[in-house]
C-alpha cells in the first residue's frame, strides 16, 4: 500500500510539473472610451511561459462564443520565451456590450515536427 501511495504521488508531481501555459492579464479587463470617437479600448498584458510556442493569436467572443470584430496592431504576435507584451484592443462602441471574452491562443508552425502540438488558450472575462 505504501508503494502505491509513493507511486501515485510521483505521478502527480511529474504531471503537474510538466504543464505550462502563457498568461493573460487582467483577468477581468474593463473596456473604456478611446481617443477616437465611436471606438472603445482595453489594454491587455501577456507573458509567454511556453518555450515551445512563439506565436499567439488574439480573438474576441461574445457570451455565446461567437466572434466579435476588433482591431489591434497584430492579431498574431510573435513572442519569445518569457517575453512580456502589452497590447491594446479596439472595439466599435456598438459592439462594446457584446464583448464577453478576450482570448489568446498558442499557434504551432506547420513545419514544427519536434513540438508536442499542445494548444493553449487563455481567456479573460470582460466586466
Amino acid at each position: 500500500m505504501k508503494q502505491l501511495c509513493y507511486g501515485f504521488a510521483a505521478a502527480l508531481i511529474s504531471i503537474s510539473g510538466s504543464a505550462a501555459a502563457h498568461e493573460l492579464t487582467p483577468t477581468y479587463p474593463e473596456i473604456r472610451p478611446s481617443y477616437i470617437d465611436g471606438v472603445s479600448v482595453t489594454r491587455m498584458k501577456m507573458w509567454n511561459r511556453r518555450s515551445d510556442a512563439l506565436y499567439y493569436e488574439i480573438s474576441v467572443f461574445d457570451k455565446d462564443w461567437t466572434e466579435v470584430g476588433f482591431a489591434t496592431s497584430n492579431r498574431i504576435m510573435k513572442m519569445e520565451y518569457l517575453e512580456h507584451r502589452t497590447f491594446e484592443i479596439y472595439f466599435r462602441d456598438e459592439d462594446r456590450d457584446k464583448v464577453s471574452y478576450i482570448c489568446t491562443t498558442s499557434k504551432q508552425l506547420k513545419q514544427d515536427v519536434q513540438s508536442t502540438g499542445i494548444k493553449s488558450r487563455i481567456c479573460s472575462r470582460v466586466k
